[in-house]
């Protein structure tokens, strides 16, 4: 399902998905300079990357949070990494300081993360799989926040869903964990990605500003779209209705993202969201879905200040796809 299919054996058999051989390695920046960004296109990394937004995408179509589905173990155990982030964070309160951004607190909650990073991962792997917790453990530091900046974007975002595609390459995800990989692991890492950004004031990474669609997060309200299309009554025009977003955020990832930007922001919604102000004019949700990948590529995945930080290691690779 994520760029290729199994390897076959000689006979042209396919083989069982597992053991697949990888040599890990700690995964490191490739792209320094614009003129690399067309190494990035043609890799394996971004096949494979944009094959497990897309398949994600599919897997939520039309479907609701509170839908059936089944819950791993790995998802449980991903569920409670998650949540010991979160607790870290009520460890750590913010500290009185002279800006109002940025606190210097995150600091010492990023810093409690980096060293714990590689044993989380490793309690999430199967034990057949424990040597790739150096490699996998890498996506998962990014995809915080940067210590240094004290900021928060949609690269750090696009690193907890590479995150999330190398738990996949190992066998440790599976196909049949689509739903709960966005509607638990996801959507409990967007609320630790609101608390983290509400406890320290953490700054938007290469806003945009009013340009951009939010400040912080872009993939949830690809997948929210998704989770809309051919909704009875509900239209794109109707999420600018606050009525609206209260009565359903808790089905629908996009109106819950609607909610965090109305409790965050003030004054008119045309002024301080007006991207999503100009989506809520498309008449269907199939339209707005399609607009918004083709957005994503163009404004994430192919701006150089977003993908120089990505990290390409061997489960995503900087090698170009095999034709």
């Amino acid at each position: 399902p994520y760029g290729g299919g199994r390897p076959q054996d000689l006979n042209g058999r396919q083989q069982p998905p597992n053991p697949v051989s990888f040599s890990f390695t700690v995964p490191k920046k490739e792209i320094s300079m614009v003129p690399d960004m067309g190494k990035w296109k043609r890799s394996q990394a971004y096949a494979d990357y944009m094959g497990f937004i897309l398949t994600l995408n599919e897997g939520v179509k039309r479907k609701k949070f509170t839908c059936e589905y089944q819950v791993s173990e790995t998802v449980e155990k991903l569920l409670a990494m998650l949540a010991t982030l979160d607790r870290w964070i009520d460890e750590t309160p913010p500290i009185d300081q002279p800006s109002r951004f940025g606190n210097k607190a995150y600091r010492t909650w990023y810093a409690k993360l980096d060293q714990e990073a590689e044993a989380l991962v490793t309690a999430i792997l199967p034990s057949e799989r424990h040597d790739a917790a150096p490699e996998i453990a890498v996506y998962l530091k990014e995809a915080v926040g940067n210590s240094t900046r004290i900021d928060y974007g949609t690269g750090h975002e696009a690193a907890f869903a590479a995150f999330l595609c190398c738990l996949c390459k190992v066998g440790a995800l599976r196909m049949e964990d689509q739903l709960a990989i966005i509607f638990k692991v996801f959507d409990k890492y967007l609320r630790v990605m609101h608390k983290l950004q509400k406890t320290y004031r953490m700054e938007p990474a290469g806003s945009q500003g009013v340009w951009g669609l939010d400040d912080f997060q872009f993939l949830p309200f690809i997948w929210g779209s998704s989770q809309l299309i051919d909704h009875p009554t509900l239209e794109p025009r109707h999420f600018v209705e606050e009525k609206v977003v209260n009565e359903y955020h808790q089905d629908y990832m996009f109106l819950e993202c609607i909610k965090f930007i109305n409790e965050m922001k003030t004054g008119p919604f045309a002024e301080h969201s007006n991207q999503l102000w100009n989506i809520s004019a498309v008449p269907s949700w199939s339209k707005v879905n399609q607009g918004l990948i083709r957005m994503y590529k163009a404004e994430c995945l192919e701006k150089f200040p977003v993908i120089q930080h990505f990290k390409f290691g061997s489960l995503l690779s900087i090698q170009p796809v095999k034709p």
